[in-house]
């Protein structure tokens, strides 16, 4: 989240943060490893408005698209348990599709779209490129056997054309309004693209 964070607050954008039970959410505790440490999260860490405003996020449930220019889910495993199944994240990638704004996905978080629709009823990645967190790189972390579903199959069986880079290297994958990030280094670059797009309306 940290990447993205600081794109769109260089950017001058207003960034609201929420979660599932509104709060401060459940991090995945691998982000917190030293090795998964970065410049950009302890930037992150160490900045007040942003510690603050993870700290106290808004519900999901209570979120419309009418209130912003563009959507944006960050990865984790988390999105997987939570996210993929909540019919208030559906709704809001719907919707805020259908209303011509753009939806970003990185690492994990495309797997969040399994449910989602196109206003035809048809899975809403059907025909449409996307790329996510890679079967390689989950068996790589060792948790293939634990998550609920693999993100690359799931995008693939809802009839995502499914792209890939190298394992860990950044990509990114744009589709009309929907854009996908392969894993944490294409979180940044995912912020970028929905950022270009923004300012080019």
């Amino acid at each position: 989240m940290a990447a993205p964070y600081d794109v769109f607050k260089d950017a001058g954008a207003e960034v609201v943060l929420v979660s599932p039970a509104g709060g401060r959410p459940p991090l995945d505790p691998k982000s917190s490893e030293p090795d998964a440490q970065t410049d950009l999260t302890r930037r992150f860490e160490a900045d007040g408005e942003a510690s603050a405003a993870l700290s106290n996020t808004g519900r999901l449930n209570g979120v419309t698209h009418e209130g912003f220019d563009a959507v944006f889910y960050p990865g984790g495993h988390g999105p997987l348990w939570d996210l993929a199944e909540d019919p208030a994240s559906i709704r809001l990638i719907e919707t805020t599709l259908r209303a011509a704004k753009p939806v970003a996905l990185v690492c994990h978080a495309p797997g969040v779209l399994r449910h989602a629709k196109a206003p035809d009823g048809k899975p809403l990645v059907a025909g449409k490129a996307v790329t996510g967190f890679t079967n390689t790189e989950e068996e790589a972390v060792g948790l293939t056997a634990i998550v609920p579903f693999l993100v690359e199959d799931e995008l693939k069986r809802a009839g995502g054309v499914f792209s890939k880079a190298g394992d860990w290297e950044p990509y990114v994958v744009g589709d009309g309004l929907l854009i996908t990030g392969q894993n944490p280094a294409s979180s940044g670059p995912t912020a970028e693209r929905m950022k270009a797009y923004l300012d080019n309306r």
